[in-house]
């Protein structure tokens, strides 16, 4: 897709008229905001020295005066010049005459990448000189007057998007790997459909769009937060890593409906495509049941997909956790594809080692032939009976191959979901289409248990989703009496594979609650009392759920990484390689914080004071 013509599909939907889903809550100032997006296509050129943009001059404009600002793309033969910004390209012609000398000194000697502005006029290419790639290749600019405003030293790499970069490299000069068009696109798309969840939240359903702290303090569960250093001695903030206290007491306080783009922050080390900040699209309601939430969502993001993409079909489909481990072996499946498979039987050696070397266990293949009898090395150890089962129950076909192992259910489980994974890139390296990139399957996951064993003691229990998810209705009574069989009301929305949200309808019970966090998993009560005695206040019934929006852009835009819809990400081992941080303190700034670092290479009585 050209530049330009994915930038005007990205803000045509700014100007369509918004359906009207509800009633006007607060007259003319939701008659306001609904007019505000009826306006036309916003004005690139609006408070700047500018005209026009280099991508919007069309055969319309000749003759017309204008002034362009941007970069040099590239130069030819010192005659023709590519002006470039973010909204496309324009080819600028070098004036050859004398009286000209001084425009053509500062075009033809000013480094490729440089920032200049030039004035002139919209005239017509030449007749068999245009080019019909650019949208704007039927015009071109004749040079009146030039001004370096920039010079550009030698670059580390092209400003193409062609030119292969190091991600890292990348990182280091992400000011510059932000020009290319693909990180322009990525950006801009990520804007509109914010705008886009904005307008469905706020002005179409009453939510209100409210900032909660980034300073914070330590709770129980969860992932790992980051903690911030105070003033008073030993005493720390710390950087959460989800509002969701803060949503749930904005329900206590009666706000009823409430949205934030909210950053987020999770000290989880070195994670190949995780951020140690992200952003969530968070969403709390009251008096709302899962099915609610759901809805919401489904329509949120049905208003907010972009026009360039096929639309979301609603509602998605539904299975349950057990339902999804049991089929595809993992809770967040990719649904684009089926269970078969075009396997060779060198394949299976393949998988058989992937399944070693990764999960220490042994794989098992049994191949079908024309009579469905197993030519496998197990079909000895099997019964007649239970290998006429096993072909009833997975509707084998003729030439099907089943991969057998055994072990604890989900471990077992996971394993079979992750070969079925390696099988599909397995076939894909041979040009089989299985998992389309432009197909976008949805999918809810529900029931999932309330509790798990923990892993470093399975005797006591944590949290399968956070200490605040409600349990389902039907199993209340098991908490008392088998808490392990619990399921709860919590909630994920799956994408091609990818966890994009996640959610849950809340406790508003304080007992309840502290039945749970006490004496279930044991946590010290003391640290939520301030949720606790909220909850005792006349709490509503409630729920929300959190869409990460880093993967949802990243899915949407076909990226690789996540990193790549990010304006300024960290490196996979969370660190800034722009900036180099994080970064070492002076010991006398940290003397404030009642700090002090001790170096691995500190000796014993160094260390003692």
């Amino acid at each position: 897709m050209s530049f330009p013509s994915w930038l005007s599909q990205l803000y045509r939907g700014l100007s369509r008229p918004i359906r009207r889903t509800t009633q006007p809550i607060w007259g003319s100032l939701y008659r306001s905001l609904v007019q505000s997006s009826q306006r036309r296509n916003p004005e690139f050129s609006s408070f700047a020295v500018r005209t026009n943009t280099c991508g919007e001059l069309r055969s319309s404009h000749l003759g017309q005066e204008v002034t362009l600002c941007g970069w040099i793309q590239y130069r030819r033969q010192n005659t023709f010049l590519v002006l470039r910004d973010f909204h496309g390209l324009v080819q600028v012609v070098i004036p050859q005459d004398e009286s000209a000398a001084s425009v053509r000194k500062i075009l033809c000697e000013a480094p490729v990448e440089s920032v200049v502005q030039v004035s002139g006029t919209v005239i017509s290419r030449p007749a068999g000189q245009e080019n019909p790639k650019m949208p704007t290749g039927e015009i071109e600019i004749k040079v009146k007057t030039a001004e370096l405003l920039n010079a550009c030293k030698k670059l580390p790499f092209e400003i193409k998007d062609f030119m292969k970069k190091t991600e890292a490299l990348r990182l280091q000069y992400r000011y510059l790997d932000l020009r290319s068009f693909q990180m322009q696109y990525n950006l801009r798309l990520r804007s509109q459909m914010v705008m886009k969840m904005r307008e469905y939240l706020c002005n179409l359903h009453g939510f209100v769009d409210i900032e909660t702290p980034t300073l914070f303090k330590r709770t129980p569960g969860g992932a790992k937060e980051f903690l911030v250093p105070s003033r008073e001695p030993g005493k720390f903030y710390s950087l959460p890593q989800s509002p969701q206290q803060f949503k749930q007491l904005l329900m206590v306080g009666g706000l009823d409906r409430y949205f934030q783009v909210a950053r987020c922050y999770r000290d989880e080390g070195s994670r190949p495509d995780r951020q140690p900040e992200f952003t969530q699209i968070d969403i709390e309601m009251s008096f709302v049941d899962q099915t609610g939430i759901q809805s919401l969502i489904e329509g949120l993001l049905q208003y907010s997909w972009p026009n360039d993409k096929d639309p979301v079909v609603v509602p998605f489909p539904t299975v349950t956790f057990t339902e999804a481990l049991a089929t595809y072996g993992t809770d967040k499946p990719d649904t684009r594809f089926g269970m078969k498979k075009y396997l060779k039987r060198k394949d299976i050696e393949s998988i058989r080692k992937f399944a070693a070397d990764h999960f220490n266990q042994e794989i098992l293949p049994v191949f079908l032939n024309a009579n469905r009898n197993w030519n496998s090395p197990v079909a000895s150890f099997i019964m007649e009976s239970q290998r006429l089962e096993l072909i009833r129950l997975m509707d084998t076909q003729e030439e099907d191959v089943v991969l057998l192992t055994a072990g604890e259910h989900n471990k077992a489980c996971s394993l079979l979901g992750k070969l079925r994974l390696e099988c599909a890139d397995l076939l894909e390296t041979r040009g089989m289409v299985l998992r389309d990139p432009t197909l976008f399957s949805f999918l809810w996951v529900v029931d999932f248990p309330l509790f798990l064993p923990k892993e470093e003691n399975p005797r006591e229990l944590e949290s399968a989703h956070h200490p605040f998810t409600a349990p389902h209705p039907s199993d209340i009574h098991l908490l008392y009496t088998e808490p392990k069989k619990a399921r709860s009301q919590h909630y994920d929305l799956v994408l091609n594979g990818n966890e994009i949200g996640g959610g849950s309808i809340r406790i508003h019970n304080a007992e309840l609650q502290r039945y749970i966090l006490a004496t279930l998993l044991k946590e010290d009560v003391k640290m939520l009392s301030h949720l606790l005695q909220a909850l005792d206040y006349g709490a509503p019934p409630h729920g929300g759920i959190a869409l990460g929006l880093d993967r949802l852009i990243c899915l949407v835009t076909g990226s690789p990484s996540i990193r790549d819809v990010i304006a300024f990400p960290k490196s996979f081992r969370g660190h800034d390689l722009m900036s180099n941080a994080p970064d070492s303190i002076p010991s006398e700034e940290l003397k404030p914080y009642h700090i002090r670092v001790s170096w691995p290479t500190d000796s014993k009585a160094e260390r003692a004071h």
